[in-house]
């Protein structure tokens, strides 16, 4: 609930600390005191269009702060603070500020966290309930006139929407494989030439750089060619090098044991000969490496060829062929096995859209039950209200098919009838003001504690009303408020009477500087509030003594 609210500078406020708590509270004054100021300051904390008038005239900045707390954090307020990436430690109060600048702009904070307006207009939903002269939001509003039926019927809201989520996949699968095994028919053709092709091409993966690497070194040979053969004509035949020195080194091995030099000149050359028979046996290695075969590599550079082709017609690269092939004989198998799982595809769709139907048929019939008991519940309260000519519908109808969604098959509205005769419209659309929030308290009364925002407010709802009327107001603002946060802005002394905190909106002017200020009143305060209330300008002793019968009443 809202426990603290804090004006700076906005319009006659100079400064103004307000703390609330629980049950029925009440603001009166004289007309033009500033009430409305206190619902634009809180209007800004809930997300309200930046108005730089609001700001005092001479300061260049105003500010406004909204404490709300809770035992704990309802689930609304959770998932948008959440999605925000706004943190909030358990048990800590919610701080809602709205910062206005006198020359334009404004910036707004969750717990000194930079905000934007539109996050405080999804969590105001949630906070404050707000209805007036020119409400067009909580229970005027259709889009959440099916929930709260909901909560009053108690139906399985969860279960419809668990069975719609199921139903929705169900069918995006069934739609998924119908349109892969129609564009796998439509290619049947193609897909076998070209799986035919490849079948007869057989590529493998790696098979492009092991060709590649033969053809480069068929490419080498070739260049070298002319200078292995005439290395391999020098090392070989009777008269080559190796030939002298094998030669030479038989007879230095005679001759050898006659001096030491001729020993050490034969190992010498004993060196010379088996460095040089390396020498050889590389060269013959490495021309047989490099030998090529112009049709081996007319072969190679075929095969190169063939496989990069292909690989440019199906747009992936050469080792990705083997894959491409195996995809190709997948759609092929989708499409022979694909009327089998559309066939059980089917089924599970079907059976899906059956449960959906059944729960949410079972929801709507709990709806039009709940719609006739709401319906009695609101008729009720209203001529206690003043609004005995007046007659109140709740509208199911059945939506198309194309419209179902998680929230079932019917659409939900509020219709009332002000006059006899008259037909029945939206409630925004046919009561005027007063009307407007008297039936908005019947309904809030009649759905009972069925949801709505922690704190609710009733700007003037006893507007054009008295006496009896007036005291069955406020005997309903003190019953809805007894289980939560109600606040009543109110010229009725009743309804005044009824409020478990009173605040009394006042303004004074010094020279040529006006201001506004609100004080928390106590039991005499209330007393002699509630007699100006009944008696004008003057405050007479009757007036006094009706007071304290109407406090002594409640």
């Amino acid at each position: 609930m809202l426990t603290r609210l804090s004006i700076r500078n906005i319009v006659l406020i100079e400064a103004l600390d307000l703390d609330f708590s629980g049950g029925l509270g009440v603001l009166t004054g004289e007309t033009g005191a500033g009430k409305s100021i206190l619902l634009d300051a809180l209007g800004l904390v809930l997300g309200a269009r930046a108005d730089s008038g609001l700001v005092r005239a001479g300061e260049d900045q105003a500010s406004v702060t909204a404490s709300f707390e809770f035992d704990r954090l309802p689930a609304a307020i959770r998932t948008v603070l959440s999605e925000a990436e706004v943190d909030i430690e358990p048990g800590e109060p919610l701080l809602i500020k709205r910062r206005l600048k006198a020359d334009g702009g404004s910036k707004a904070f969750v717990n000194d966290q930079p905000v934007s307006a539109a996050l405080l207009r999804e969590l105001s939903a949630s906070l404050v309930e707000l209805h007036g002269q020119h409400d067009d939001r909580g229970l005027v509003n259709p889009r959440g006139h099916r929930a709260l039926l909901d909560r009053y019927a108690r139906g399985d809201v969860a279960g419809v929407e668990a069975a719609w989520s199921e139903w929705r996949a169900a069918r995006d699968e069934l739609d998924g494989a119908r349109a892969r095994v129609a564009q796998a028919s439509a290619d049947r053709d193609l897909l076998l030439a070209h799986l035919a092709e490849l079948t007869a091409l057989a590529p493998v993966e790696g098979e492009e750089a092991e060709l590649a690497e033969a053809r480069a070194a068929m490419q080498k040979g070739e260049r070298l060619a002319d200078d292995l053969a005439a290395l391999q004509a020098l090392w070989a035949g009777s008269d080559s090098a190796l030939a002298a020195l094998r030669s030479a080194a038989r007879r230095l091995d005679r001759i050898a044991g006659e001096h030491p030099l001729l020993g050490e000149a034969l190992a010498a050359l004993d060196r010379a000969v088996i460095e040089a028979s390396e020498a050889e046996d590389k060269l013959e290695r490495a021309a047989e490496a490099l030998s090529h075969d112009p049709a081996a590599l007319d072969r190679i550079e075929t095969r190169l060829f063939d496989l990069r082709a292909a690989a440019r017609k199906h747009g992936c690269q050469v080792d990705d062929l083997p894959h491409t092939m195996r995809e190709m004989r997948a759609s092929l198998d989708a499409i022979e096995g694909g009327e089998a799982q559309i066939a059980g595809l089917e089924a599970a769709a079907e059976a899906a859209g059956k449960t959906y139907r059944e729960k949410a048929e079972a929801l709507s019939a709990l709806r039009s039950e709940a719609a006739l008991r709401l319906d009695a519940a609101v008729a009720g309260e209203l001529a206690p209200l003043k609004l005995d000519a007046a007659r109140f519908r709740t509208s199911v109808t059945r939506l198309s098919e194309d419209r179902w969604s998680g929230a079932g098959i019917d659409a939900v509205e509020f219709l009332i009838s002000t006059n006899p005769g008259a037909d029945f419209a939206p409630l925004n659309k046919i009561a005027s003001g007063g009307e407007l929030s008297r039936f908005i308290l019947a309904l809030k009364v009649a759905l009972a504690e069925e949801g709505g925002a922690a704190t609710v407010i009733f700007d003037e709802i006893d507007r054009g009303v008295g006496g009896a009327v007036a005291s069955a107001i406020g005997e309903r603002l003190a019953r809805l408020a007894s289980n939560g946060q109600l606040l009543a802005v109110t010229h009725s002394p009743q309804v005044a009477a009824r409020g478990g905190q009173h605040y009394m909106i006042a303004k004074s002017s010094e020279g040529t500087v006006t201001r506004t200020s609100v004080a928390l009143l106590d039991a005499g305060g209330r007393k002699e509030e509630i007699a100006r209330m009944l008696s004008g300008a003057e405050v007479t002793a009757e007036a006094r003594a009706q007071a304290d019968r109407l406090l002594e009443g409640v």
